[in-house]
């Protein structure tokens, strides 16, 4: 279960962090109204459990990142708007990061690179020399690398939030995710992706896949 005061705690020390000696307002705000939005009731993966999970991945891959804390505020605002039925919720989370972080006393620079990083979680293809945008990628796909329980209640809460969409097209639509994840050279960038999770990450990923076939 995800610990909401935690969370708080955590959050605050990211902004804290991100926002240097200049300080800004209460951070409690801005983290409960977050949590708020994590815990809508249209979500059955993208959860509190789902946030502190990349959270705790990045605190394993903070020494990959350039800008550890930064990297956790996107963590946060990576899903933070999430309606299963849009196509936009990346782009609308990372303009929610943009008006809300040079509001809690986090710099441009460092606000624009939160919001490029909510951004980059549309394709999970960071560039080879985007260490922020590696250690967040892996962070939000270790769920793939999971046991397969873990995974295959991953996949039912996925299943769960387009419980609209009819089982043949869910079927399509979620084996075309899975091929494009396939397709990528690497699904993890960092050293400690690569070793600890790739393996695992593609065979989970494959036995599902083999799983929607007719």
């Amino acid at each position: 279960m995800a610990d909401p005061d935690a969370l708080r705690s955590r959050w605050t020390r990211a902004l804290e962090g991100a926002r240097g000696p200049g300080g800004g307002p209460d951070p409690v705000p801005y983290a409960d109204n977050l949590l708020a939005r994590w815990q809508e009731p249209q979500r059955h993966y993208h959860t509190l459990t789902h946030l502190t999970a990349v959270l705790d991945r990045v605190d394993v891959l903070e020494e990959y990142a350039d800008d550890p804390d930064v990297v956790r505020l996107a963590a946060w605002f990576h899903d933070a708007v999430y309606l299963p039925e849009r196509s936009e919720n990346e782009e609308r989370s990372a303009r929610l990061a943009e008006r809300a972080l040079p509001e809690a006393g986090v710099p441009q620079a460092k606000t624009a690179e939160a919001a490029r990083l909510v951004r980059l979680t549309v394709s999970h293809d960071p560039a080879d020399d985007d260490r922020d945008g590696q250690v967040l990628c892996d962070a939000d796909l270790a769920v793939l690398a999971e046991s397969p329980s873990a995974y295959a209640a991953y996949a039912a809460g996925v299943r769960e939030e387009y419980h609209f969409v009819p089982s043949d097209t869910f079927r399509e639509g979620r084996a075309t995710v899975l091929r494009q994840l396939l397709a990528l050279p690497r699904l993890f960038r960092t050293p400690y992706g690569a070793e600890h999770w790739e393996a695992t990450a593609r065979y989970n990923v494959t036995s599902e896949l083999e799983m929607l076939s007719p």
